[in-house]
């Protein structure tokens, strides 16, 4: 999944750049600052303000380990939910999951283990983790999987925790367990991303295998897990998300 999560984002962005070259030659320069600004605004200010200046938005921040009334779920890591649940980031993109950014250097933010569950690492993941938990505590009747990754710097060097090394499958983890640290991987050195936590929840396929969580309809919406209100068609786009307790 890491590997073709990053080659999609690659993908991705330079179909983004090509559709807006384009684009500025059909809609013209009126149209293109509209489209333009559709996504350089909203929470894309507010994740860039925020890591530019931590420190001058504290406000912003959820405490790791941390839970919201009755929810199910600890908040896996410290930091600012930037990007939520169905987000449009940029042209023509559905965020599968919640990316938390710590406002710290890479390796520095602890991430750990939301609800107990089975860890795997598949052979090659440099920076990716995926927990299975057999019985949705939302829906017992079904096995859901928790995604979880940028565990690693810029160049790739992992900073998941040594008991989870490539190849580990179905290690039991409990809530609040120690999985390893945000860093800013994305495959490409060059263009490392903010240092952030990308969390999803993922379907399973009905056999017990975890689906493409590239693929939004593939994921739940984290909200009801976590008492936030982490839907960005539900939450405005200068909104911070808050216990709804």
């Amino acid at each position: 999944m890491e590997k073709n999560t990053v080659d999609q984002a690659h993908k991705v962005s330079r179909s983004a750049c090509l559709i807006i070259a384009l684009a500025a030659g059909v809609i013209g320069l009126t149209g293109l600052y509209l489209l333009g600004r559709a996504y350089l605004g909203g929470r894309n200010k507010m994740v860039i303000d925020f890591i530019r200046n931590p420190e001058q938005h504290p406000d912003y921040e959820v405490e790791a380990l941390t839970r919201c009334g009755d929810a199910p779920f600890l908040l896996p890591s410290r930091g600012f939910v930037g990007y939520l649940w169905d987000d449009s980031f940029k042209p023509f993109h559905q965020h599968q999951g919640i990316d938390l950014f710590a406002g710290t250097e890479a390796g520095k933010t602890p991430v750990y283990a939301p609800y107990d569950g089975f860890l795997t690492r598949e052979d090659g993941w440099r920076s990716s983790l995926i927990i299975r938990i057999p019985r949705d505590p939302l829906d017992p009747s079904r096995q859901i999987w928790l995604y979880m990754t940028h565990l690693a710097d810029a160049q790739g060097n992992s900073f998941i925790d040594s008991a989870f090394p490539p190849g580990t499958y179905e290690k039991p983890v409990f809530a609040g367990d120690l999985l390893g640290f945000q860093g800013d991987y994305s495959g490409d050195p060059a263009r490392p991303v903010g240092v952030h936590l990308h969390f999803s929840i993922v379907k399973d396929d009905g056999a017990g295998n975890y689906l493409n969580e590239l693929d939004i309809a593939n994921t739940l919406d984290p909200s009801p897990y976590f008492g936030f209100e982490l839907n960005a068609k539900v939450l405005g786009k200068s909104e911070i998300p808050k216990c709804k307790q």
